[in-house]
C-alpha cells in the first residue's frame, strides 16, 4: 500500500532554498569559525547540502536524541550521542530537520546553553508553527510547512523513505 501523497516541497525548490540559506548564513557569520551541531538522523540530508555551500571555516559535530514517556506520560529527553566538541566560546548552529511543537529542541537548546557558547543560533529545513508550544528564535528558515505529516530529505516513517529527493506528505 502506498502512503505517500502529494509533493510539498520538489528537490529543485529544496536545492534553491538550501543554498539560499547557506548565503545568509555566510553574510551573517562572515570568515568566522562555525561549529554547526545536527541533530540525527533527519538533517543528515540537509546538513550535507547546506554547508557544501558555506564559505567559513566548519566543523560538525551531532546530536542523537530519544524522546519516551515515563510512567506519568512525561515527555523524557535522553541523550543517545552527545558532543565531541568543545563548543565554549564559539559561534555554534544548531541544525534541525523540522520545528514542531518546540519542545524537544528547547531542551537542546538549554543543553547547548549551559557550555556557553559565544553565539547560538537554529536553523531548521522545515518549521510547522501550527503545531508550537515553545516560543523561541529561529535564525534560519527554509520553509514554513502546511500542518502534515511528511517524508523525504532525510525525513522517516518507521525509518523509511528518507532518501527521497523530495518532501511529500504521508498518510499513516
Amino acid at each position: 500500500m502506498n502512503n505517500l501523497g502529494k509533493t510539498i516541497f520538489t528537490e529543485d525548490e529544496i536545492r534553491k532554498r538550501v543554498q539560499e540559506t547557506a548565503e545568509e548564513i555566510n553574510a551573517y557569520y562572515k570568515d568566522e569559525e562555525l561549529i554547526i551541531i545536527s541533530i540525527l538522523k533527519g538533517s543528515i540530508y540537509f546538513l550535507s547540502d547546506l554547508t557544501r555551500h558555506l564559505t567559513m571555516p566548519v566543523k560538525l559535530d551531532f546530536l542523537s536524541i530519544g524522546v519516551k514517556k515515563d510512567q506519568e506520560k512525561h515527555r523524557v529527553v535522553t541523550y543517545i550521542k552527545d558532543l565531541d566538541l568543545d563548543i565554549t566560546g564559539r559561534n555554534v548552529l544548531l541544525l534541525e530537520d523540522v520545528v514542531g511543537t518546540g519542545l524537544t529542541i528547547g531542551y537542546v537548546l538549554q543543553h547547548l546553553e549551559s557550555f556557553q557558547p559565544k553565539s547560538l543560533r537554529v536553523c531548521t529545513l522545515l518549521d510547522n508553527p501550527a503545531k508550537r508550544l515553545l516560543n523561541f528564535d529561529i535564525h534560519h528558515i527554509c520553509f514554513t510547512m502546511p500542518d502534515l505529516f511528511v517524508v523525504g530529505y532525510g525525513l522517516d516513517y518507521n525509518e523509511r523513505y528518507r532518501n527521497l529527493r523530495e518532501i511529500v506528505e504521508y498518510r499513516k
